[in-house]
């Protein structure tokens, strides 16, 4: 049960030093990964290139670097990284935040102790230029069955600290291609194949956020790949249409109305911890 794998997803725009902050953070865990998978989607820039040939050089028994010809976006990235992990527990991790060092080990502990879970992920810490000026923390429901009630109003997990099962990611479909959300697509049908979820208390990560998040988090194609996304659950029957009628307006009041710097006022006052 400690044998897990690594899968990362790195684009042409990514910055070098907080790839490698990233990388370091994975490989500095408490107990360590026997497998780092990192998946270039699309060609990348000659110096993000020389620090992955550095680590496969260093540490050639564990990186798999998987190249894409095209920047295919992060959903079929993370598919083809999904099928290219060798071990059945994966931890996602990505390009540009910082795991605390007991990360995995905790996690592996909540797979060791419930062999029924499918995913485990936790709490984050999000920070603006260091990792010492902590803006916020995204805490979120800790059991299955307050996840599995959130998880018709927002999505239940912070993606880039998510451990799961491969096997019951592959039942689910695997990631597929829904921008901006797909990792809420991949959580919706897993929920629908009954998957048996966990959120830590712990503080899992360091994750970086500033004004750029903020301006991803809106506009209106942001808001449509949402509206998408709640026509789907409404479709399938998870929320009820008054559910969908409530979500979809607060999406368009936050996401279309708002402008950013208010947009990040309530990130950080209301939607954060």
């Amino acid at each position: 049960m400690d044998l897990y794998s690594v899968l990362m997803s790195i684009y042409k725009n990514d910055v070098p030093e907080y790839l490698i902050e990233s990388i370091e953070s994975m490989l500095s865990q408490t107990v360590k990964p026997d497998e780092f998978v990192i998946v270039e989607d699309g060609p990348i820039s000659d110096e993000l290139n020389a620090i992955l040939d550095k680590y496969e050089k260093e540490y050639p028994s564990l990186f798999k670097i998987v190249k894409l010809k095209t920047n295919c976006g992060l959903g079929l990235a993370l598919q083809t990284g999904i099928l290219s992990c060798s071990n059945e527990l994966i931890a996602r991790m990505d390009a540009d935040d910082i795991s605390l060092p007991n990360r995995c080990h905790l996690q592996l502990e909540e797979f060791k102790k419930d062999p029924t879970l499918s995913l485990v992920s936790g709490t984050i810490a999000e920070f603006i230029n260091k990792p010492k000026n902590i803006v916020g923390r995204r805490e979120l429901p800790l059991e299955n069955s307050d996840i599995n009630l959130y998880i018709k109003k927002r999505c239940p997990f912070n993606h880039m600290v998510v451990m799961f099962r491969k096997s019951k990611v592959l039942e689910a479909g695997n990631y597929q291609d829904w921008h901006y959300n797909e990792d809420y697509y991949l959580w919706i049908r897993m929920y629908k194949s009954h998957s048996n979820f966990k959120n830590l208390s712990d503080d899992l990560a360091f994750v970086r956020v500033g004004s750029d998040m903020y301006r991803r988090r809106g506009g209106y194609t942001y808001f449509k790949s949402e509206f998408d996304l709640q026509y789907y659950m409404l479709s399938n029957k998870i929320i009820t249409r008054r559910l969908f009628y409530y979500n979809v307006t607060l999406r368009f009041v936050f996401q279309v109305i708002l402008p950013n710097n208010i947009r990040g006022i309530i990130y950080r006052k209301f939607a954060r911890n």
